[in-house]
This record gives C-alpha cells, structure tokens and sequence, in this order.
C-alpha cells in the first residue's frame, strides 16, 4: 500500500525506521519560528506606527504584527511567542552602528569582578554595590519558592497515585505552573543586567584601559563552602559582567584587557607573598596590613597587565611557582642579621662609640 509523504509518521515501524536511517537533530522548541530575509517585509500606518508582516499559514496571506520601534528588523528574524507577546530577535552587526557620543575616561586601572559589588578598581572605588543584595534575595526566594512547589507536586503524585486524578489536576493547572514563574525570572535577569552595565559605564567613564581577570574558568574549591554560599554563588553572573565591559568598552571606544587570575585575590600587591582572605579583608603577615580584598586583587590585576613571565593561559600551578621564585628573591636580597657572640663582639671593636652608647 502507497503512503503519502507525511503519512510514514503515524505508521510505527516507518517511524522506527525512519529514526534510524534518517539521521537529524531533535528540536524540542514550540514557541518560536525562523523567518527568512526575503519572506517578511514592514510598513508605516498613518499614525506612524511600524507594522511586521510575516508569511501565514494560507496562501498568499500575511500576518502582520505591531512593533513598539520605529526601526525596521532587517536580515533573518526569529519571532518567539512568550507571555501572550510576540518577540522579534535579529542579528545586527556592531561594527556598522555608530559609536556611542560618551567618551570614556583617561585613566588606566585594574577592575575585580565580585560578588557583593560588580566591580572594584584599583583605586577602591566599587560599582554596581546592588549586585550582591539582587543575587542573595532572589537566590533565597526561589529556595522558599521551590520547597513549597516540591511539597506540592509530592501531594499531587501521592493523589495521583490514590486514584484522585481530579485534585492532581488542580494543583498541576493551578499551582504548579511556569508563566509567573518565568515572568518573574526575567524581571531579575533584567534588574541584574542592568546593575552590572550601569556599573561598567561608570568604570569607562574613567578609564580608557580596563585590565580585568579571565574568569572563564569553573571555581575551584567549591564544595569546601556551605550550601548557602554554594547556591548564592551558582547565580553569580561574571558572564554577563564579562559580557558588559566587551560590549560598552568596545562602544565607548575604551580597551578591555583580560588578564591571567591566578592568585590575584591570594597575594599581596606590595610584597607578592601569600596571605589569608577573610570575607572583604585580605591580610598580609609580612606586612601587617589587612588590605581591603576586592581592591588589593584590583592592584594585582594591573600589576599583570605587561608581566613578561605570565601570560593569559598560563597554568595556575607555573603562576604560583613564578610567584614564590619572586619573593624567594626578594628575600635573598635582604642583609643577613648574624647575631653570634663573636660577630657582635667584632661590631662593637670596629664601632666603640656605638658599644658606649648602648652601654
């Protein structure tokens, strides 16, 4: 028997066989659609509002959309159906937009990505001192959020199970749902994004070089912290901070300069040796000074910038060895302080003035 071309997925043994010998790639997206470049086109109504018109499912007829813009989407568009609103997404290029009229700064200074603050410079001056709070009340409130909604979905299974499909059914249309939940995330996302890119723009206004660390690595040491620090620190977004000094330093016509990270935030910017850091206080026992953390890593991520023995992809474990050659050196360089009997009976011949005086 003759099948049609889209009857093999109805049949099983088709199906089956068509999975195997037709290799392809599984999408699991219902919301969005891809529009090519030459399918779609815009207009202006009499009130100058723009318009999208878009391919529909019948022939010849298009669909047209509203936009809240006044510049027309140009190239390949991706239209995603999220919250009843339909989004329109497309590439532009940023090498062809005109550069932003704010001019950066002058200076060239060092900058620690952190957690409590967005960033720190090597002067001391922090930016973006909301992240932290942000970060740590919505890490919070999806803990509580998601322990109510495990409790839940246990009493819906535990109904389900029981024969009582009707209240399973309530508590998963009812309370177990993802529009809110995923409206809310992006109000975060969007506060977050903010905070991080306003606090940028404030370090380019005073820079025009911005040396930072390369925290494109995964931490290390991770499970050493409790789970409270641990859950904070997993919606810390250092990508979307390494996202704005890319984008704002490259429109503002400022130099963004990643630098190697290891043991930055370990070692004191005036000797080099290694310290303790406790929360936002760095202590050096060579120096007895407890430097404030984020701005001593802040000088030592300047102090990289040019360094002709670490490079940007240098291991961690040869920085830490450059590292303790540096101040082994150091340490060599320093006047031995013989105090034996007889060495100090030869200072006081040579210096009999100064054996009077001490006597």
């Amino acid at each position: 028997m003759a099948l049609r071309a889209d009857q093999w997925a109805a049949d099983p043994f088709l199906a089956r066989q068509m999975r195997q010998h037709w290799k392809r790639g599984r999408n699991r997206t219902h919301n969005q659609i891809v529009v090519r470049a030459d399918q779609h086109n815009t207009m202006v109504d009499d009130r100058g509002r723009l318009w999208l018109a878009v391919p529909g499912l019948q022939p010849r007829k298009m669909v047209r959309i509203p936009l809240s813009t006044t510049v027309a989407p140009t190239g390949t568009l991706r239209l995603i159906l999220r919250g009843g609103r339909v989004e329109v997404h497309y590439q532009i290029d940023a090498a062809h937009m005109p550069s932003s009229q704010r001019p950066c700064g002058e200076a060239t200074v060092g900058v620690d990505k952190g957690y409590t603050e967005a960033l720190t410079d090597s002067d001391g001056d922090p930016y973006g001192t909301r992240l932290g709070e942000l970060l740590t009340t919505e890490s919070d409130r999806l803990k509580e959020r998601n322990r109510r909604r495990a409790k839940l979905r246990s009493i819906a299974n535990t109904a389900a199970a029981r024969g009582n499909h009707a209240k399973a059914y309530r508590i998963k249309v009812n309370n177990l749902g993802t529009v809110k939940r995923d409206r809310q995330a992006a109000r975060h996302r969007a506060r977050v994004r903010t905070e991080i890119f306003t606090a940028v723009h404030e370090a380019v206004d005073k820079a025009a070089t911005i040396v930072a660390e390369d925290l494109t690595k995964r931490f290390a040491g991770r499970k050493k912290l409790g789970k409270n620090i641990n859950r904070r620190l997993a919606a810390w977004t250092k990508g979307v901070t390494a996202e704005a000094l890319e984008n704002v330093s490259e429109r503002r016509g400022s130099a963004h300069v990643p630098v190697n990270a290891a043991y930055t935030s370990q070692t004191c910017h005036r000797c080099g040796r290694f310290g303790h850091r406790s929360g936002d206080r760095f202590h050096c026992t060579t120096c007895r000074v407890a430097w404030q953390a984020d701005m001593n890593a802040a000088i030592n991520i300047l102090h990289r910038l040019g360094d002709p023995d670490i490079a940007l992809h240098t291991p961690h474990q040869k920085v830490k060895q450059i590292l303790q050659d540096r101040t082994d050196r150091h340490r060599t360089r320093l006047p031995v302080q013989d105090s034996s009997p007889t060495t100090t009976a030869r200072r006081r011949a040579n210096h009999p003035n100064r054996s009077a005086m001490s006597n």
